[in-house]
Parts: structure tokens; sequence; C-alpha cells
């Protein structure tokens, strides 16, 4: 039985090392390689099975794709599984894109890595808003959902709700009234939240940089990781709010680099907070960073593992993910804007991001490949400067 255990425990370890390493293209691409190996080559699992998985990231916040490799562990080695299938999809991407954090601090603001960053940038605006695009087509599944969504992208972008606010807003609201019916005459005004504009404390303000605290960045990152829904693009709407609005600890520049690096490294998008971690604390801080943001996924997995079958099931639980996916991707579309100001700057940087943009909607090139066509672009026209 032992034996047993500790094999189990190997093939978890060994597959998640050799997906943490190989997985490119974001968490659609990592699951995708999780179904090649996990159920067509070595028959873990079948295919509902691993569908119920997939609904039950989408229940509980943080990175779906890290949350599979977490759930896929426990079912097939135990709570030591659990452990090993996410440290070791995990640890690759932290280590790469430490080194990353690495030179980009002593070299980051030379021209050679300013230009290569030029080209990058646009492609990863281009990326974000192909998600936006197929995921918004799959989560505006009526009016209401998308009227929702509309409503949620201008009270951010125009009245700075914060985003916290609008995400579980937008979740239970939504759920109130798909099962409106269900209510039997309650009294809505016991049940909705009271209306947003009357949480002032609670909006994104603007404020002077707060002195930088490696106990107050660690929360941070566990409070994002314990809040997140979606895909792994809203994680740069809840940094921009934090990091570069409320704490003042970075520019819009450092957090598109940030993406840029999430983006062109393996594993989890989340390891941007790596990257993050590394800007504003050093070795250090990159541990921790990457400790807050992932910890909650690991308490959440191994709470809801249990429950999936009755999470799959239930209409009050479904509809309030419909609210949450939509009001994600409202941030996720607003702060691409505000992104996108700061990285198509000029009409290289447009045409690289418009040929990125149609590249991927026509061809479904490889995010991979087309940040690389992105660097190379920059570091061509840093030539004819």
């Amino acid at each position: 039985m032992k034996t047993l255990a500790l094999e189990r425990l190997r093939e978890v370890s060994g597959l998640f090392l050799k997906l943490g390493i190989t997985s490119f293209g974001g968490p659609a691409a990592h699951t995708a390689m999780m179904h090649s190996e996990i159920v067509q080559r070595r028959k873990w699992l079948n295919d509902q099975e691993f569908l119920d998985l997939i609904g039950a990231t989408n229940l509980i916040p943080g990175p779906n794709s890290t949350e599979m490799a977490i759930h896929v562990g426990f079912l097939r080695a135990g709570w030591t599984g659990l452990i090993a299938a996410g440290l070791c999809f995990i640890a690759p991407a932290m280590l790469i894109v430490s080194a990353l954090a690495w030179t980009y601090v002593r070299f980051g603001s030379t021209p050679q890595a300013q230009w290569l960053l030029f080209g990058i940038k646009p492609v990863v605006i281009a990326i974000i808003i192909q998600a936006i695009w197929s995921l918004g087509v799959k989560a505006a599944k009526n009016l209401l959902l998308a009227v929702s969504g509309f409503l949620i992208l201008g009270l951010y972008l125009f009245f700075h709700i914060n985003e916290i606010i609008l995400l579980f807003a937008g979740g239970l609201v939504i759920m109130v009234i798909a099962n409106l019916t269900r209510l039997k005459g309650q009294s809505l005004k016991n049940i909705i939240i009271p209306p947003l504009f009357e949480i002032n404390s609670l909006s994104i303000q603007a404020i002077a940089a707060v002195p930088y605290n490696l106990t107050v960045m660690f929360l941070t990152f566990l409070k994002i990781g314990a809040i997140l829904y979606g895909s792994g693009y809203v994680l740069f709407a809840f940094l921009h709010a934090d990091f570069v609005t409320r704490l003042g600890w970075l520019t819009d520049q450092q957090l598109i680099d940030a993406i840029a690096v999430g983006q062109i490294t393996p594993g989890p998008l989340f390891t941007s907070a790596t990257f993050i971690g590394y800007l504003l604390g050093g070795g250090p801080g990159a541990l921790l960073a990457t400790f807050g943001i992932f910890l909650p996924s690991f308490i959440f997995v191994a709470i809801s593992n249990p429950f999936i079958p009755k999470m799959r099931n239930s209409i009050w639980v479904g509809s309030f993910l419909d609210g949450i996916n939509i009001a994600s991707l409202s941030l996720m579309t607003a702060v691409t804007f505000q992104l996108g100001q700061a990285s198509l700057i000029d009409l290289p940087t447009i045409l690289i991001g418009l040929l990125s943009l149609g590249l991927l909607l026509r061809y479904k090139v490889n995010s991979t490949w087309l940040i690389a066509g992105g660097a190379l672009a920059g570091l061509l026209i840093s030539f004819f400067r």
C-alpha cells in the first residue's frame, strides 16, 4: 500500500513538473495539455470527471489551471499529491520569472531591453483582447448578462467603484434576478446588497504612494488570490487597482512588463506576482508574493473537492458564477483599455498589436510565437531609430 502511494506521488510530481516547464499559452492551453496527459494518455480520469473538475475550478477563486493540477494531485495521490502537484506546476515558472526579474532590475532600463519590451507589450494587449472576445461570447449568454457587463464596465471606468465590490455585486445581483421566481415573495431589499454608489469608502482612490512594506505586500497578494474569479488575465485588474492606484508601488509601465514576463514564461500566469514581488522586495519579496497569491488555491481545492457533484448541479451557484464571469470580463476590458494607452503609443506599436490580433483571431497562432515575434520586431525597430 505504501509502495503504491509513493509511486502515485512520483507520477503526480513528474507529470506536473513536466507541465510546469512546457505549458505555454495560458489557462486554456494548460487545461488542454492536462486533458491530453491525464484523460487520453494516462487515463487517471474519464472525460466526465475531468469536466467536473473544470466546473469546480470556475466556482472557486484563483488560477484555474493551477487548481486543476491541485485537484488531480489530490484525487490521484491524496493530501501529499495535492501539495506536490501544485508546487511542481508552480515552481518552474516561479524560478524562471525570478531570473527574468533579476535581469530586468539590472538591465531593464537599457535601450536594448526597452526596445524588446516595446514590441512585446502590444502583443500582450492583443492576447488579452482575444481572450476577452473568446470568453465574452460564452459569458454573455443572455441580455441580462450583457447589460450587466456594460454596466460594470461603466462603473469601473467612470465612477472608480472598487473591483471587489463590482465582482461580488455582479454575481449576487445576477443570482437573485435569475432565480427571482424561486424567492417566493421574499423582499429583494433584504437580499441585494446596498447600492454601489453608497459604498464610497471602498471606491478606488488615487492616493499618495504608501511606503513599501513586505507584510502589506504579502497580505495584498493573499487577498487577491482569495477573491479573484475568472481568467488569469483578470489578475491584471486587481494588480492595477492595488499596486498602481491604491499603494502607488508600481507604474503602468512596470505592470505591463510584469504581464509580458508572465505571458512569455510557461506555467501559471499568476507568476506575474513573482515578478512584482522581486521588483518590490528582491528574493524574499518574490517568494512571499508567490506564496501569498497561490496559498488560497490549495485551501479552496481541499475544501471544495468533496462537494464538486453538488456544486455542479446547483442552479443558484450556477447563476452566481454567470454573474461573476461577466463582471470579471468587464474588469478585464476596463484594465486592458487603460494598459493599452501605455502600450499602443505610436504607429509601429499599433501595427504590431493589430497584426497580432489578426493572427490570433484568424489563424489561432500560439501566443508564445507571437510574443517572440513582438520581441524581434521591437529589436528591429530599434535599429532604424
